[in-house]
């Protein structure tokens, strides 16, 4: 439960002005269809989501404990840093041929702009650290939707609302502390 918890809060903060929120209001605002946008994000982070947690899984057995805490404490610290960089939608994320109709247009859309982004980033460290790949891809999805979902129909009355600065300083002060946490028992071991 922990895991899901996790995974859900800080998704849902490291979203929060990301390039893929950016890209719902984007193409809420080119469609006006939530329903088969709000669709196409959730197939588009479940499948990114778990690619992202297998390869955190995999992580696990194909490192050492001790190699492994060191990559994940750096990790989340490197992430704490990125989430104080502003996100910027690229050129042509929004750009998916209309001839896959909205819900085809949103996975490529989405799933092209998740790649390597702060919250897939995210999912792999989670996965890593939690061991527990299941309950971390459902939490980041559950976190990627709570951020994304309510855009899609509310639109810039949220984003206009929402400091996205606090949010960023707070989810990269959670990064830090848990990279903080994965690296204590490093630090204060003798070697």
């Amino acid at each position: 439960m922990q895991a899901f918890l996790v995974s859900t809060g800080i998704v849902a903060l490291a979203e929060m002005g990301d390039k893929t929120q950016l890209l719902s209001l984007v193409l809420a605002a080119r469609f006006r269809r939530p329903w088969p946008i709000v669709a196409g994000i959730f197939v588009a982070t479940i499948v990114n989501h778990a690619l992202a947690g297998a390869l955190g899984a995999w992580v696990t057995t194909a490192l050492g404990p001790d190699v492994l805490r060191w990559v994940l404490g750096l990790s989340f610290i490197a992430m704490a840093l990125w989430m104080l960089v502003p996100d910027k939608l690229d050129e042509g994320d929004a750009d998916a041929k209309p001839r896959f109709g909205v819900f085809g247009a949103t996975v490529i859309a989405f799933f092209l702009a998740e790649m390597g982004d702060k919250t897939q980033v995210a999912t792999v460290m989670l996965a890593a650290r939690f061991d527990s790949w299941a309950p971390v891809v459902m939490g980041t999805t559950l976190g990627m939707m709570l951020a994304n979902a309510p855009v899609v129909w509310f639109g810039d009355r949220i984003v206009r609302k929402v400091p996205i600065r606090v949010v960023h300083a707070i989810g990269a002060a959670v990064f830090l502390v848990l990279g903080v946490l994965a690296l204590l028992p490093a630090l204060s071991s003798p070697q």
